[in-house]
């Protein structure tokens, strides 16, 4: 699995939204340009091109996992899915035709008993008021996901020479102005 061209593979990342209720995200990446990576709108990736893979596939995919125990219904956590992709954005993926974005939100909150078979069912729903709290911790939390697959992973060798390197930390501080 690679991400931006680098080593990548699965990351989470959790928020805790309204002092109750916690987002967490799972990413599995497998996709991005060096070229496109930024990190606090920063294009670190310009600045990284040392340690490129042989083979260079930017397509490819990244499956996002967004999962909650805020009670939520099914479109509230449609629209919770959906802003998985400003989170792609805010470090640089372009969702390149031939890519794959999956992105997808669950709620525990509503837990029906098996078997049940009472005609009508009482569920719990956030306000949609509150929605937008949830909204930024989905997007924080899927840029953070996608950075600590990245920033946790270490250089694989394949076999043919394959090579993914792990980021160079040092020196992404460095451009960052961090060091």
């Amino acid at each position: 699995m690679s991400c931006f061209e680098f080593k990548g593979g699965i990351g989470t990342s959790s928020r805790v939204v309204l002092n109750q209720y916690t987002i967490g995200t799972l990413v599995m990446t497998n996709f991005g340009k060096r070229n496109d990576f930024l990190l606090n709108g920063t294009a670190v990736g310009k600045e990284l091109q040392e340690f490129m893979p042989k083979s260079r596939v930017p397509e490819g995919s990244i499956i996002i996992v967004i999962g909650t125990d805020a009670p939520l219904l099914s479109h509230q956590l449609g629209r919770v899915a959906k802003r998985a992709a400003l989170g792609l954005g805010k470090i640089g993926s372009k969702a390149y035709h031939g890519s794959g974005e999956i992105s997808l939100a669950f709620s525990t909150a509503n837990r029906l008993k098996r078997g049940d078979v009472t005609d009508i069912q009482c569920l719990n729903m956030l306000n949609d008021q509150f929605l937008n709290d949830i909204f930024e911790a989905a997007i924080e939390s899927v840029e953070e996901a996608i950075l600590n697959a990245i920033f946790k992973a270490t250089t694989l060798s394949g076999r043919n020479g394959n090579v993914l390197y792990e980021i160079p930390i040092e020196k992404t501080l460095q451009i960052l102005g961090l060091k």
